[in-house]
């Protein structure tokens, strides 16, 4: 029998329509053996960290890992450690901040020649591009904030004796017109078929995430078979996926 995304609703249990639907997709993903890739990225103090939170809270921990990368590694192919965080079978990676984060900072700090600068653009989707032909799912969320609204939650978080070191020192200096110049011309070149961008309003905590978790699920249920395996041969018992 195929999930009916359209039966959760608000019971006994408290389970909402929006967690119902992605526990319910989340556990299609794993039982068809499914990788999915989530990116929460966009500019600084845009609600990403609790978009993330929302979504890890309705999902099995076994079958996702949270990463946030800072900074830059010089000693490697700058893409090589997300390469390292890549999902396996029935697995998601969600990324709180990614590729994308680190190339728009390192363009806006003015560490990227014009010449670097598009060289990653086309690195970025060709490994994109890679993940989807090895089936891999890639959920591409901007968060978006007005000016007036990110100086108010920056403020608020430095005034935040322990807030204020959740975000690296360097993660501050790039001016927004600069990060809104390398995001503007990497979204555009970056929103491909295989690998497109959500745009998420972020200017009301509450109303971006319940967008970013719309798009999560409309993005899965799009992607993921409903019905479950068509016999008991094909389906893999749970401890067993990462054989």
């Amino acid at each position: 029998m195929a999930i009916d995304l359209t039966k959760f609703e608000r019971g006994d249990s408290g389970v909402t329509v929006e967690e119902g639907r992605l526990a319910a997709l989340q556990l299609a993903q794993v039982v068809h053996r499914r990788r999915a890739i989530i990116l929460f990225d966009g500019l600084d103090s845009a609600g990403r960290r609790g978009a993330l939170r929302r979504l890890a809270a309705q999902w099995d921990p076994c079958h996702f890992a949270a990463h946030d990368f800072s900074g830059s590694d010089s000693d490697r192919h700058w893409l090589a450690r997300y390469w390292a965080s890549l999902p396996g079978p029935g697995d998601a990676a969600l990324f709180h901040g990614s590729w994308y984060r680190e190339a728009t900072e390192e363009r806006a700090l003015g560490r990227l020649t014009d010449k670097a600068w598009a060289r990653r653009g086309d690195e970025i989707n060709e490994f994109e591009a890679q993940q989807r032909d090895h089936g891999t799912l890639i959920i591409k969320l901007f968060f978006h904030v007005r000016a007036d609204v990110q100086s108010e939650r920056i403020a608020a978080r430095d005034a935040d004796t322990w807030r204020r070191w959740l975000v690296p020192q360097q993660d501050r200096q790039p001016a927004r017109d600069k990060q809104m110049a390398a995001w503007t011309d990497l979204l555009g070149s970056s929103n491909t078929r295989w690998a497109p961008w959500t745009v998420i309003d972020a200017n009301g905590d509450d109303a971006g995430a319940s967008a970013a978790m719309a798009a999560v699920a409309a993005a899965l249920a799009k992607a993921i078979p409903l019905d479950p395996p068509e016999s008991a041969d094909k389906v893999v018992p749970i401890g067993q996926i990462r054989a």
